[in-house]
């Protein structure tokens, strides 16, 4: 017996040192697991990545930018259904516990025994507490050392912090899938509902959801999703969170989801959303803006730029369908799936309502196309089979390229055009169902943008026909030739210079010696006619390069490429006389923003995209308006006065000289290259642009309130084809936005600014108008400038009038005349007139030029003489010879234009960017094919 006790003491003196150990060791662990815990104080200043949101003018969600989809929400505002939805689901001792539920172990190491015996998946006992533990400050591990960590930190953090904040950090971290982190994104991404609004089932269905998202996937495992749904309604119900009744409600309900989409919020605005991400991540970096929280309010008009994306596309496709049918997406081998082949290929999102359509049968009036699958929320493809008819009437456009140049013969059947097997676009029909229109891409592209002219915020802006196809921004990041769209720049120097809209410019050849070795420079009209003196107003409205030409060389190329940078056009064009006709390069944005301050009377400004943008707490933290006004914030009572704002906009043109170009711009849209914009029917200013052969083409427009600019062309700059102008294929662009934007509002007049002078003249002659003829217009004058019957305008190219001094030639000398005589044998006279100003400008680097000024008074039309400014009795427009030219001659030049129809009609002349151009000609000893684009190099 004494050996049993002893035996039995030694056991217990053995046990007692094991439990003692593993006590002490167990203690030890802990105590250096506590040491190595994170520091959780940390959760107190948490700012969890929380989701850029992008909005429009009016407060619409456009876009997004985040890396986890979150918007967090405090405690106080989410409703107390949805917080007992997540305690019934995953902790519903939580406001018992201090952090670790002992119970809750207990029962989870039970159930564990007998999901072991079945094979089944174990169960966790992790409380709330301890999730957020995991979630922000360890790994997800499945190991002990990480399970004891959690339980220790979880114990800390009750003390640190309130079951409230805890459930607050709980709440707006966990990740519910689809992309979405937090309850409040969550709410947003499958129903599209803020927290209030949501339903029982709805917040049921998102409390389902910790666990493993990807499990209850609402498409893809829908059945397990309501399952597992229906069993957090019934916890709810068991703790006594809802009714028996509303369970029951909630349980019949089905569940509704339709997944939102990532990043756009809205159609057609993708490159304006993506410039505005741009323009923020250089502002504020790549972290604050996808994980800062950021509110941005843009400048964009939604319903402005459903217009313009509609416009761009109609017309890129109107000029597409001119050049007929490049054939079939692909060809399907006979006998293949269908459904699966169109399935396999991709169609970008922004092209809808067009689809993928295969050609089935072919009949004489018609063909049966099979379209393709509907792709399924869940991203599975839909089996139903459905088919469509396209009538022989739809596709008659369809027509066969030539050499990308000509049409093919014209059609009479479907089976000219298509065969079985052919896949093609198709879209909807606009007024019958069951019935679908033939499609096709256009290979040419484009841009158009809408600003205020008052402040330069873009209100639209479509950056081409598809930015699923090529996310290129034309508006923006293509440099291209802005053609004659550049000439009212030229005009404003001239204005500047003691011109005005009635002064006389010669239009007649204009031939420059660029040095030796470089030969002539021949600019040219589009059409190759010349109409002799002809107003500044005549020249502008229907864009005669010529005339253009002379005003630069009077004003200078340096002067002329000062303006282009003082506008914003371009910031070191070259100072050479083909940049007066467009031929420099710059963006679509850049033009508009330069024709924004002849809108708005010669005030510079900024094209911007971004109104304000605000931190996660509501901080703004950028405007673009940086203007300080107290009184902005004083109640409505405690004004006395509505606030004043000053006007910190900087001034770079003269008012007058704005809206003299302005009036021109007018006449333009009325009689000149732009009447494809009258159709609009309120007041507009606007003018075409083409580069050389056509491979840009613009229209660049407004009205008092609003400024538009199109442009289109080739990404690989290529000829458009014959007769595609400015006019023809960029203005009607800008006349269908501009017809749905302000076509039906009330028409609002340019505004003329004080210092202007509206006199009445005869719009071919510039002289005083005796009535109000056919031909009587009110011109703008500076005041003091205006007509009188004792003298004229002033004049160019032509004797007399010149006013002010001329500036130098581009790098050589107007030798017009000789080439006019068809004396081009003489040697350049390489001497110089002293003194400043015309042909003879003694510059630093001046290239020789002859000694003699074209501008000057030939001896024998001197004062006293029959000059041009005497009064003629037969004819009241005064008439004076160029350069070598006697005055008989140049009369006769003029008469002899006139009579071959050279002068404008009382309705208007074919434009002279609208006319396709004749054939080259050739005369003895010199070529005539030297090209006839307004923006030419030649």
């Amino acid at each position: 017996m004494p050996s049993i006790l002893k035996i039995l003491s030694i056991v217990a003196s053995v046990i007692l040192v094991l439990i003692t150990g593993a006590v002490l060791a167990g203690g030890y662990y802990a105590w250096r697991l506590n040491q190595d815990l994170p520091d959780y104080t940390r959760l107190a200043n948490y700012q969890p990545p929380v989701t850029t949101r992008v909005h429009a003018g009016d407060g619409q969600l456009i876009g997004e930018f985040a890396r986890e989809r979150r918007l967090y929400v405090p405690i106080t505002a989410i409703p107390p259904r949805l917080v007992q939805a997540f305690l019934a689901a995953e902790d519903k001792n939580f406001y018992t516990h201090g952090g670790v539920d002992a119970a809750g172990i207990l029962r989870a190491t039970i159930d564990n025994v007998y999901n072991v015996m079945q094979d089944r998946r174990l169960v966790g006992a992790s409380t709330i507490t301890q999730q957020v533990a995991k979630n922000f400050l360890l790994s997800s591990d499945v190991t002990f050392d990480r399970k004891l960590r959690e339980a220790l930190l979880a114990l800390r953090l009750e003390r640190a912090f309130t079951k409230d904040q805890i459930l607050e950090l709980y709440l707006n971290e966990i990740y519910l899938g689809a992309g979405s982190y937090g309850v409040a994104a969550a709410a947003l991404n499958y129903f599209d509902k803020p927290l209030d609004e949501l339903t029982v089932a709805e917040v049921a269905y998102l409390a389902a959801l910790p666990k493993a998202p990807g499990n209850y996937h609402p498409f893809r495992f829908r059945e397990r999703a309501l399952a597992r749904r229906n069993w957090v309604i019934s916890r709810m119900a068991e703790e006594r969170f809802i009714a028996a009744d509303e369970a029951a409600e909630a349980r019949a309900t089905d569940l509704n989801v339709t997944l939102r989409p990532r990043g756009l919020q809205m159609r057609d605005a993708e490159y304006f959303l993506e410039q505005a991400r741009r323009e923020l991540l250089a502002q504020f970096g790549e972290q604050k803006l996808y994980e800062g929280g950021l509110s941005v309010r843009t400048t964009i008009d939604t319903a402005l730029q459903e217009y313009a994306s509609e416009a761009l596309k109609n017309g890129l496709i109107a000029y597409d369908r001119r050049y007929g049918w490049r054939g079939p997406v692909a060809e399907l081998e006979p006998g293949a799936n269908w459904q699966d082949a169109l399935s396999a290929i991709d169609i970008p999102a922004d092209l809808a309502p067009w689809t993928l359509a295969v050609v089935l049968e072919l009949a004489s009036d018609r063909v049966t196309i099979g379209l393709r699958p509907a792709r399924l929320p869940g991203g599975g493809i839909a089996t139903e089979i459905v088919k469509s008819t396209i009538l022989f009437e739809d596709m008659k456009w369809a027509r066969p390229n030539v050499n990308r140049i000509h049409l093919g013969p014209e059609l009479t059947k479907p089976a000219d055009v298509l065969k079985v097997g052919d896949v093609v676009h198709a879209a909807p029909h606009a007024e019958e169902k069951g019935r679908h229109t033939l499609q096709q891409v256009p290979a040419v592209n484009g841009a158009i943008i809408a600003m205020d002219p008052h402040t330069g915020r873009v209100l639209a802006m479509q950056g081409g026909f598809s930015f699923g196809m090529s996310e290129f921004n034309r508006a923006v990041q293509a440099l291209r030739q802005p053609g004659s769209s550049f000439k009212p720049f030229v005009y404003a120097a001239a204005l500047d210079r003691g011109f005005t809209p009635a002064s006389l410019v010669l239009d007649a050849p204009f031939v420059i010696d660029q040095g030796p070795g470089l030969g002539l420079w021949k600019p040219e009209n589009y059409e190759r006619k010349f109409h002799g003196p002809s107003t500044m107003r005549f020249g502008l409205e229907n864009s005669r390069n010529l005339m253009t030409v002379r005003l630069a060389q009077y004003a200078g190329p340096e002067t002329v490429s000062d303006y282009a940078r003082r506008f914003g056009i371009a910031d070191n064009m070259l100072p050479v006389l083909s940049m007066s006709l467009g031929a420099g390069e710059t963006t679509l944005l850049r033009m508009a923003g330069a024709y924004a301050v002849l809108a708005n009377g010669g005030l510079k400004v900024e094209p911007t995209l971004i109104d304000r943008v605000q931190d996660r707490f509501g901080r703004t933290v950028y405007k673009h308006d940086a203007r300080a006004c107290q009184a902005c914030t004083l109640d409505f009572e405690d004004a006395p006065a509505p606030p004043v704002l000053p006007d910190t906009r900087e001034r770079i043109e003269d008012a007058r000289t704005a809206y003299q170009i302005t009036s021109m711009l007018e006449g333009a849209v009325q009689r000149g290259t732009g009447t494809a914009v009258k159709a609009v029917g309120v007041p507009l200013a606007g003018k075409t642009g083409t580069s050389n052969e056509a491979r840009d083409v613009w229209f660049l427009g407004y009205s008092p309130n609003l400024v538009v600019g199109v442009f289109v062309g080739f990404d690989e700059p290529a000829p458009l084809g014959r007769a595609e102008t400015g006019g023809r294929t960029a203005a009607p662009i800008f006349r269908d936005f501009m017809t749905r934007a302000i076509g039906s509002k009330p028409a609002i007049p340019f505004r003329v600014p004080s210092g202007i002078s509206l006199v009445k003249v005869d719009r071919k002659t510039g002289a005083l108008a005796n009535g109000d003829g056919p031909g009587t217009i009110l011109e703008a004058f500076k005041a003091g400038t205006e007509p009188q019957l004792t003298s004229v305008a002033p004049t160019l190219g032509i004797a007399g009038g010149i006013p002010g001094d001329t500036g130098p030639l581009d790098r050589g000398e107007d030798i017009s005349g000789d080439f006019l005589r068809g004396d081009m044998s003489g040697d350049i006279n390489t001497d110089r007139t002293p003194g400043r100003g015309g042909p003879g400008y003694d510059a630093p680097g001046a290239m020789p030029v002859r000694a003699v000024d074209p501008f000057a008074l030939p001896e024998t039309l001197r004062a006293g003489e029959g000059g041009a400014g005497e009064a003629r009795p037969e004819d009241t427009r005064p008439r004076a010879p160029f350069a070598g030219m006697s005055a008989d001659d140049a009369i006769a030049l003029d008469d002899n234009d006139a009579a071959s129809g050279g002068e404008p009609s009382d309705t208007g002349v074919v434009e002279d960017e609208d006319r396709p151009p004749p054939p080259p000609r050739t005369a003895t000893g010199q070529s005539r094919d030297i090209g006839a684009g307004t923006g030419g190099l030649y």
